[in-house]
């Protein structure tokens, strides 16, 4: 792209509030120079906080909102927020004023507005929360849906899967992303009637940018065999909690520990280094930025509670997609599939013909 792009920032969202978005999006700009914001909410406040970042304030445009999307508001009472900060970042993409959206506020709030105001792609029936999740391996792991769909059939699940390869051969530069469905085992009989039809579909699409590798158990989602890990929201959500948990026990069990007795804190010190190690692998924040995928508009969803530098790598995320045109990648790959839907509808309409024409014997 000629120019970078200008990024929404709803300044009110996330626990912290307005100090830890601006400083956030004024730690991106350093990575990505070019880049332009729009910062909505309460304008003093925003002005104030953009006094101790100057480079962030030459390259942005502050805008009032006079109303404030809590966390504690329903997204039926959210989406009655017109003049809200959240609600003015996601128009704003409408409107084609920013290229993506970024808020650490009401997730439900998030995606209602979202949806709402940018409707979905042509070939989505619904979007998805995507994220990058820490592995063993080279790479992190792309999973969807975390929560946005509770229920999903068959053609769903291949729409996750096309849009989370895109979202991994983006974010993870990879050529063809390896991709499983996350199931109770690895057998092929295993699983629900719609997961075992969605992978019987997705062995068939052997023409889209991605290696379909069957199921994948739960315990195997951080060992870094695959690249994408494709479910229904109510068992994502369930995973993505589950592992933020074991990560915060194995922490606190670490840490009281190595402080129960002083051979523990002379261990502590000899194992410094690698428990630092350990602390990076499994920060969050390192992780942070959730992405709604299938809208027509990017809108990356932070976590309430990310720290600067979480902010700082939500905005990334949401300049990444938008650099690498990721609407396009996943409108072509959907392409195929309706393509090779269109060609298998034939295939088996011809061979139900010819087999009422045959005789009976």
């Amino acid at each position: 792209m000629s120019q970078q792009p200008r990024i929404a920032i709803d300044a009110m969202g996330g626990d912290e509030g307005v100090r830890v978005m601006i400083a956030g999006a004024a730690l991106a700009r350093h990575r990505h120079e070019g880049l332009r914001f729009s910062l909505f909410g309460d304008e003093a406040q925003i002005k104030a906080a953009l006094d101790n970042h100057p480079n962030l304030r030459a390259a942005s445009e502050v805008v009032h909102a006079p109303d404030l999307v809590t966390g504690t508001d329903k997204p039926s009472q959210a989406i009655r927020k017109k003049t809200s900060s959240m609600a003015l970042a996601i128009q704003a993409v409408k409107e084609g004023r920013a290229g993506a959206a970024v808020s650490a506020g009401n997730t439900g709030a998030l995606m209602a507005m979202a949806k709402l105001a940018l409707r979905t792609m042509p070939g989505i029936d619904r979007p998805a929360l995507s994220a990058l999740l820490p592995t063993l391996g080279d790479n992190d792991v792309v999973m969807l849906d975390l929560g946005a769909n509770t229920e999903c059939d068959a053609r769903n699940l291949v729409q996750f899967a096309v849009m989370g390869a895109a979202y991994a051969r983006t974010v993870l530069d990879l050529e063809r992303p390896r991709v499983r469905l996350l199931n109770i085992g690895t057998e092929e009989m295993k699983g629900t009637d719609e997961i075992r039809d969605a992978a019987a579909l997705l062995r068939a699409a052997t023409a889209l940018p991605m290696q379909f590798d069957g199921f994948i158990e739960g315990d195997r989602i951080s060992t870094g065999d695959t690249d994408v890990v494709v479910t229904e929201g109510f068992a994502g959500n369930i995973a993505l909690k589950t592992a933020e948990g074991t990560a915060r026990f194995v922490t606190d069990v670490l840490r009281n520990a190595f402080t129960s007795s002083l051979r523990s804190k002379i261990g502590f010190l000899i194992s410094k280094p690698a428990m630092h190690l350990l602390k990076h692998h499994l920060d969050p924040n390192n992780h942070n930025g959730a992405v709604f995928l299938g809208l027509n508009g990017v809108v990356v969803k932070s976590h309430g509670g990310a720290s600067v530098k979480g902010v700082a790598n939500a905005v990334h995320v949401a300049a990444r997609l938008l650099e690498e045109d990721i609407t396009r990648r996943i409108a072509e790959d959907l392409a195929n599939i309706g393509a090779l839907a269109e060609t298998q509808a034939k295939a088996d309409a011809a061979r139900t013909a010819q087999s009422t024409e045959q005789p009976a014997k």
